[in-house]
């Protein structure tokens, strides 16, 4: 466990690894079992589910980015669970953005 403490293992980091390992499973089991066809959207050029969900993660890293360096992390609300309470950061709001541009991406691109 040493030679990964440097990253800060918070809940948001630990939920947002487990998320990308099930992304993974799912689209791996998806072309095991629905093979992949190519289509071309908005782009004009050919797409896979693979390439879809590649822009929509680099996409999505781009707003994550953007938002902390626009509006910060600053927290919109607390909810009432435990002693002090939980808090929610803005930073929920960029990945309800983030979520809606991937669902935009795999439609049209």
């Amino acid at each position: 466990m040493e030679n990964i403490a440097w990253m800060a293992w918070t809940p948001p980091t630990a939920i947002f690894f487990v998320l990308l390992a099930c992304t993974l499973a799912v689209m791996t089991w998806l072309a095991v079992y629905y093979p992949e066809a190519e289509r071309v959207g908005i782009l004009r050029i050919p797409t896979t589910r693979g390439d879809r969900l590649f822009v929509s993660l680099i996409l999505t890293a781009v707003i994550h980015l953007l938002w902390i360096g626009l509006v910060g992390t600053d927290t919109i609300a607390t909810l009432p669970i435990g002693e002090e309470g939980f808090e929610i950061s803005s930073l929920w709001l960029a990945t309800v953005i983030s979520l809606v541009s991937a669902v935009v991406i795999f439609r049209t691109v």
